[in-house]
């Protein structure tokens, strides 16, 4: 295993058990595990996540750019009519441009 995993694993275990995440902590539990491990990885993982939560980046990782598409979405949703019909007049430019692209009179086969 390498250094690198093994201080992720370190890093995931002191989350779920929400603990401060600290190069101590992390140095603790891979002598626990008996892995053998660089000894700069875990401050290197312990200051890249001192200022983040870990299981909010874990839960949001498929909302690709954290919970900033959830924000922006909920204000339209809260907000008045006229900014909800912005998105659609948008989506319909969009499809209309990709339709126009589709047919250029050959195929990528072709």
């Amino acid at each position: 295993m390498s250094s690198e995993l093994a201080c992720v694993y370190a890093a995931l275990i002191l989350a779920d058990d929400d603990v401060a995440i600290t190069s101590e902590k992390i140095v603790t539990i891979l002598k626990a595990a008996g892995v053998e491990y660089e000894p700069y990885w875990p401050g290197l993982f312990a200051k890249a996540l001192e200022s983040c939560n870990l299981k909010e980046l874990i839960t949001n990782v498929g909302s690709g750019v954290g919970a900033a598409p959830a924000a922006g979405g909920a204000a339209p949703a809260a907000g008045d009519a006229g900014g909800a019909a912005a998105p659609k007049e948008e989506a319909k430019k969009e499809e209309s441009e990709e339709e126009e692209d589709d047919d250029m009179g050959f195929g990528l086969f072709d």
